[in-house]
């Protein structure tokens, strides 16, 4: 069977998307990029805010005019969306043959089976994930699984659960798979970082995870993705500060910076809190880059709110910014606060404005870097090799154009000298290579450990 996979969202989905590949592929799947030639088209859904959910609708809606124009014999739809609006899919979309949400994931293999899609034979693709792409040097590696906080605005725990850790072990045999694949940069990911190792035995923690990634891989990069500043600890950030092998960048959420839009958001820091560990990470870990999420035009939000939040961007200096405009989620604390719903269109202004102080903040900190020399990493070969800085992080920030670099292979490291910038690129010179492309299976191993069954109930870590 020829399998068309598209996996929409987050960095979480696509690791999500990449294990059940290999499930499916574990039972006589074929992937196929093509998605015109595919016998099955799999879409893996996300429900985050408004755009996502019309991002996955229209995509379902385009795959079903594939089924009905060519090859395709069934439509399925998975994730996050199907596991908050299910019914209402199911009526809206009778172009989808099968629906699964985030807590029946172990009914795909055998409702393909029974379609005669899928062999019932086991073991025909031994291995825990498959890369949806050919561009094996950058990759995810999920820690965790659910999420224990209950910020009013966010339904991510109501789709997948309270927070669970994966075992270390096996985090660190699926890296060194990562690594045999071509992995040159692996960016850990979560709901929060910082919970990591809370639920298992006593010890582990995401510096100990850290520790033993270092010791037992030689991937060159690790990246941390998506950590609470209330948990962020001295032996994390000790670590960092003193093993480059994990780049000095943090994306670290706050939301807001209001006190009283935090107390409604059910946020755990204050501005206060959230303007000592700023000065705290900064004074700590050399070079940092710091990434941050904002969420504006939440229920209640006061012009005073938000030039609190302006104020408080321009004087901390954010490197990156995410923003959103506030998305009503079904099942929230957030919609007990309906009549503080604000006019349409009050928060689109103000993404645009927040926007325009984080351009001027981000061009201002890119010039300071002119004259350095930093580590970047190829992305795209070509005349002109787009690559990236430790400071930025793949597909959200921005890029490095490198001159002096014709020839470079995707996944060469190299030392580079920032010469120019603008609002959210540099331009830099190569100077020298410090790591060549991996050619195959690469990096050593200090400790054998197992390839681990893996079936689809252990893609949200059950």
């Amino acid at each position: 069977m020829k399998l068309g996979l598209v996996s929409l969202g987050c960095d979480k989905n696509t690791v999500d998307s990449e294990r059940m590949l290999a499930a499916l592929a574990d039972h006589g799947a074929v992937h196929t990029h093509v998605l015109s030639e595919a016998e099955v088209i799999l879409v893996n859904t996300c429900g985050f805010i408004d755009a996502a959910k019309e991002e996955s609708i229209e995509t379902l809606l385009e795959m079903g005019r594939l089924k009905d124009e060519g090859v395709c014999k069934a439509v399925v739809a998975v994730g996050c969306l199907v596991e908050q609006y299910r019914d209402e899919l199911e009526s809206a979309l009778p172009e989808v043959d099968l629906l699964i949400g985030l807590r029946d994931m172990d009914r795909l293999v055998p409702e393909l089976e029974r379609r005669g899609l899928l062999d019932p034979e086991r073991g025909l693709h031994p291995g825990e994930r498959i890369p949806l792409t050919d561009r094996r040097h950058v990759r995810y590696l999920k820690i965790a699984e659910g999420c224990d906080h209950g910020c009013a605005f966010c339904a991510i725990p109501l789709w997948r659960g309270k927070h669970r850790s994966f075992e270390t072990d096996r985090l660190v045999a699926e890296a060194q798979r990562l690594e045999a694949q071509g992995a040159v940069e692996v960016n850990l990911v979560a709901q929060d970082l910082a919970h990591y190792g809370r639920d298992l035995s006593a010890g582990a923690e995401l510096a100990s995870l850290l520790q033993r990634l270092l010791e037992e891989t030689d991937i060159p990069w690790f990246r941390l993705l998506y950590i609470y500043s209330a948990g962020l600890r001295e032996p994390l950030v000790e670590l960092m500060a003193n093993e480059r092998r994990i780049v000095p960048y943090l994306d670290m959420p706050i939301q807001h910076a209001s006190d009283a839009v935090l107390k409604r958001m059910r946020r755990p820091e204050r501005q206060g809190r959230l303007r000592k560990k700023v000065s705290w990470l900064r004074r700590s870990i050399p070079d940092l880059t710091l990434r941050t999420t904002v969420l504006v035009g939440f229920p209640g939000e006061t012009d005073e709110d938000f030039r609190d939040l302006l104020n408080f961007m321009e004087e901390i200096e954010f490197d990156h910014l995410g923003s959103f405009v506030f998305s009503p989620q079904d099942g929230t604390r957030a919609m007990a606060l309906a009549d503080d719903f604000l006019p349409d269109g009050i928060g689109r202004d103000r993404l645009e404005e927040l926007l325009e102080v984080q351009r001027a903040i981000s061009a201002d900190r890119l010039s300071a870097t002119i004259g350095r020399k930093v580590q970047a990493i190829v992305d795209e070969g070509g005349e002109v090799p787009v690559a990236r800085t430790w400071g930025q992080a793949d597909d959200v920030d921005g890029v490095t154009l490198l001159d002096r670099g014709n020839g470079l292979a995707v996944g060469t490291l190299v030392e580079a000298e920032i010469v120019d910038a603008d609002d959210y690129d540099l331009r830099a010179e190569v100077r020298d290579v410090v790591r060549p492309p991996p050619q195959g299976s690469v990096g050593r191993r200090r400790r054998s450990l197992p390839v681990l069954p893996l079936g689809l109930e252990a893609v949200w870590g059950r």
